[in-house]
C-alpha cells in the first residue's frame, strides 16, 4: 500500500512538471501535494534517478530552488527533426564575452562590462536581453542610475547549470577577484605558472 502511495505521488510531480514547461518551485509542488520538503525532495531525486537510469527521453533537471522536465539532450537532434526546428543561432564571441562577464559580475552594469571589454556593448547585452539569457534586475544607486544586470535561470539551462555555483572558476583570477592580463592582451592563468 506504501509503494502504490509513493507511485501516485512521483506520477503527481511528474504531472505537475509536465504541466508547467517551466521550472516550478520546489516550494510550490511543496503545497501543492501538501507534503514536507524532505519527502518531495526524495521523490525529485527518485525521479532524477529514473530517468537517467532508465535512459529515458526525459531528464529532470535542477535549477537552483525549482526543477523542470525536459528532452534528454541525446535526442535534440531527433526532436528537431521531429519539429523541423532548426539549431538555434550560437552565441558569437562578443556574445560568450559580455554573458561571462555577467555570470561572473553580476550583478553588473554595462559600463563594468564595456570597461572590461574596452568596446562598447549595448547591442550585444540587447541581444542576450531578447534571448533571455541575462535580465534587468534593479539599478545601481549612483548619479544616472544606471542597470543592473544578471543571468536568468534560461542561462542555467542553456549551460545545463544547476546554480551559479556551478560556473567553472574563471582563469587568471587572482586572490583579489581581479583579472590579469598577460603582455599579449590575453587573460592570465594563474596555474600555468605552477
Amino acid at each position: 500500500m506504501e509503494n502504490l502511495e509513493m507511485k501516485e505521488i512521483e506520477a503527481a510531480v511528474e504531472g505537475i512538471l509536465f504541466a508547467s514547461g517551466e521550472p516550478v518551485q520546489v516550494d510550490r509542488i511543496c503545497v501543492a501535494l501538501e507534503m514536507d520538503r524532505p519527502t518531495v525532495e526524495m521523490v525529485l531525486q527518485k525521479l532524477t534517478d529514473y530517468y537517467s537510469y532508465e535512459r529515458r527521453g526525459l531528464r529532470l533537471l535542477r535549477m537552483e530552488d525549482s526543477c523542470q522536465l525536459c528532452s534528454a539532450p541525446e535526442y535534440a537532434d531527433i526532436i528537431r527533426k521531429a519539429f523541423e526546428i532548426r539549431k538555434p543561432a550560437k552565441l558569437s564571441q562578443p556574445a560568450l564575452e559580455v554573458l561571462t562577464i555577467i555570470a561572473y559580475y553580476q550583478p553588473t552594469t554595462r559600463a563594468y562590462v564595456d570597461q572590461i571589454r574596452g568596446v562598447d556593448s549595448a547591442y550585444t547585452i540587447g541581444l542576450l536581453l531578447d534571448r533571455h539569457l541575462i535580465e534587468e534586475c534593479g539599478r545601481l544607486q549612483v548619479p544616472g542610475r544606471p542597470h543592473l544586470y544578471r543571468t536568468t535561470k534560461a542561462f542555467l539551462r542553456a549551460f545545463h547549470l544547476n546554480s551559479l555555483d556551478d560556473l567553472p572558476e574563471m582563469p587568471g583570477l587572482e586572490g583579489d577577484g581581479q583579472l590579469r592580463l598577460g603582455e599579449d592582451g590575453m587573460i592570465e592563468d594563474p596555474s600555468a605558472g605552477e
